[in-house]
């Protein structure tokens, strides 16, 4: 199993880590050029634009497809500057925090390390195209191009949370930010899919669901705030599946797909039962998003 210990806790805690206070941010570096307001720290100018611009384009093709933009300031931050702007332990995972701010590390880090899985250890189908996408200009492996795009995935719960959608489930907020990311990605930079799918498609692989101690929706739902922190191996599970279904939802019905779901969790205000919820996705959204709720189980 592809250890996911670090980084799976981060998807349970993430929409609950805020900013020790409100910042000014005058001991970071601004930039001005960019409709995303965004900070960084010294060193970081290079990465601080390419995420910067990557997040208006974001953002300008959801305003095109949603009718909607949140508002979100971007933090690039070294390891001396993290603790100072965000609460949440883990140096190197991007999360939002409770006051609309999206934090980011700066450099490659220890925690990114720790997920890249030995190449003579991986199945061949997989050495290679892992070899492949996960390199940096110095010839070393390097999970960032993965890290980075969870920006994206971040971002999708500013979307949730100022748009004032009910997601009706907690695997559909995650499984939201997923579409989200997955669709943008397909439709403007499809050059980054390898990073953004390699990962996940190999933790689902090289897992094996019998040794988990949770697999069904139904058990995330009653058991979410104790798996990330107490079984966090089997929480990546979790969020790499939706990583896959997200690219299977966007690859059945294209940006129509999360057009349907923005409009449809914005309008149905009422909780649903598993059955009701499943119908309403089925007939108001597609099938491929019901088919995550109908077919978890019986899913490789």
């Amino acid at each position: 199993m592809i250890r996911l210990t670090q980084w799976s806790i981060v998807f349970s805690v993430a929409l609950i880590s805020g900013n020790i206070n409100a910042q000014s941010y005058e001991n970071l570096n601004a930039l001005k050029e960019y409709n995303t307001a965004t900070y960084f720290s010294s060193g970081a100018a290079v990465k601080a634009k390419r995420m910067a611009a990557q997040l208006d384009r974001v953002m300008a093709f959801y305003q095109q497809h949603l009718g909607f933009k949140p508002t979100v300031t971007l933090l690039i931050l070294s390891p001396g500057d993290w603790s100072s702007y965000t609460r949440f332990p883990l140096y190197g995972m991007p999360h939002y925090t409770s006051n609309e701010t999206l934090v980011v590390a700066s450099e490659d880090n220890a925690y990114w390390k720790s997920m890249l899985p030995p190449l003579d250890k991986l199945p061949n189908e997989y050495a290679q195209v892992v070899g492949e996408t996960y390199l940096n200009k110095n010839n070393e492996m390097t999970m960032e191009p993965f890290f980075d795009l969870l920006a994206i995935h971040e971002l999708g719960h500013a979307y949730h949370n100022q748009g004032n959608l009910v997601m009706q489930r907690k695997w559909m907020g995650e499984l939201f930010c997923n579409i989200l990311l997955h669709s943008y990605i397909a439709e403007t930079e499809p050059e980054l899919l390898n990073a953004l799918t390699i990962f996940p498609k190999l933790v689902v692989a090289t897992t094996d669901p019998s040794a988990l101690k949770y697999t069904t929706l139904e058990e995330l739902e009653t058991h979410y705030n104790d798996i990330g922190p107490n079984h966090p191996q089997n929480y990546g599970w979790y969020q790499c599946r939706w990583h896959i279904a997200a690219g299977e939802i966007y690859d059945s019905s294209k940006m129509q797909g999360i057009k349907n779901l923005w409009n449809t969790l914005k309008t149905q205000t009422a909780i649903l039962n598993d059955a009701a919820f499943a119908e309403l996705l089925s007939t108001k959204v597609h099938q491929s998003v019901a088919d995550v709720q109908l077919k978890w189980d019986t899913s490789d």
